[in-house]
């Protein structure tokens, strides 16, 4: 190989493109929760939803990615059984015709190495909508027991749930107002 050869091969492997990892949603360790006003101001309601699933392509090197999140609507739990039911009725989240939620983010936004947001879409009653969710807080380390990657993150939005059309309570005086919050880790796929 003579010397032109040697640094155009080197220049090459130094040039070498990144490639995007895939992770698997981890739903044993993924809970997106929610506040909500109730009846004007007298109080707050939280729930979660135990059930998630999807997966999240990143390229930290190009600082690119995209996700896919698929909530289990029928799995909303308040922590009082009447109110799951209620909200998973016609009236809120009307889960026979709409058993998902999704979130599908499509440009994610990074500080130096720091992932800070997400661009992206929820749909929500068969709406989507655009939304962006903050990154609180984002890390991949090596897992101790299974020797590979896992990233975890906490994530925020702030959305009108009225945009979707839910709206039960509003005509109450029920504020429209919706946070979310998203704690998330996900395995990288062999």
């Amino acid at each position: 190989m003579n010397l032109k050869n040697f640094f155009a091969v080197a220049l090459l492997a130094i040039a070498a493109p990144s490639f995007a990892q895939t992770y698997k949603i981890d739903p044993s360790h993924t809970y997106p929760s929610f506040e909500a006003d109730h009846k004007g101001g007298l109080s707050i309601w939280r729930g979660k939803f135990n059930k998630t699933s999807g997966t999240i392509s990143l390229d930290r090197a190009k600082k690119t990615g995209t996700m896919e999140i698929v909530i289990d609507a029928t799995s909303i739990d308040f922590g009082m059984s009447k109110m799951n039911d209620h909200a998973k009725s016609k009236d809120m989240f009307s889960v026979e015709q709409f058993p998902s939620i999704t979130y599908k983010g499509t440009a994610m936004k990074f500080e130096g190495e720091k992932l800070v947001s997400v661009d992206g879409e929820l749909t929500l009653l068969g709406v989507t909508k655009p939304l962006t969710l903050t990154v609180n807080k984002f890390k991949c380390v090596e897992d101790k027991m299974t020797k590979r990657e896992v990233c975890g993150a906490d994530a925020s939005a702030e959305f009108k749930r009225s945009d979707f059309g839910l709206s039960y309570g509003i005509q109450y005086g029920f504020a429209p107002e919706v946070k979310l919050a998203i704690q998330v880790e996900a395995m990288k796929t062999e």
